[in-house]
């Protein structure tokens, strides 16, 4: 007697479906993070700059802004001290008629951000240390002497 020895079913998936599959996973994967981002408070995705559409509008006028500043035979100056941050204008301004503001921008946490009026009664213009978290901060200097407009624009590193 000769008995038949039938193959074992063998489980097999073809190359489309495992392509169909490999796509589904990698959608669920996708969208999973793409969720977590959104829904997590800790990830922020808050805009650098409120009124973004407004603030480009006006970029003609900080390019000749800037311009102005560039053409200062002495140009202000910024040092990092023990008491927080220095910025120095030229010597040759009168203090007096100098007015504008200094806005610090922290890039990674828009909380911090401030603005110091610019109120002077020498050259020199100090921030303190406590007001500054260590880290990159953008400085915005804009101000007004004789009816001349001017910005400077500046990253310094805290430590």
């Amino acid at each position: 007697m000769v008995t038949e020895i039938k193959p074992k079913k063998s489980f097999s998936i073809n190359w489309g479906t495992s392509i169909v599959i490999a796509f589904a996973l990698f959608m669920t994967f996708i969208l999973s993070f793409v969720y977590k981002v959104q829904s997590n408070a800790k990830y922020d995705n808050e805009l650098v700059v409120e009124e973004y559409y407004k603030k480009d509008a006006h970029f003609g006028d900080d390019m000749t802004r800037m311009q102005n500043a560039q053409d200062l035979v002495e140009k202000p100056t910024i040092t990092q001290l023990a008491e927080g941050i220095s910025i120095t204008y030229p010597s040759n301004f009168i203090p007096q008629k100098l007015h504008g503001k200094v806005s610090l921008y922290r890039p990674s946490n828009k909380k911090l951000d401030f603005e110091v009026p610019i109120s002077l009664s020498s050259s020199t213009l100090l921030i303190p240390k406590t007001s500054l978290v260590d880290g990159r901060w953008d400085i915005n200097m804009e101000w007004q002497y004789d009816g001349k407009l001017y910005l400077t624009k500046e990253v310094i590193y805290c430590k």
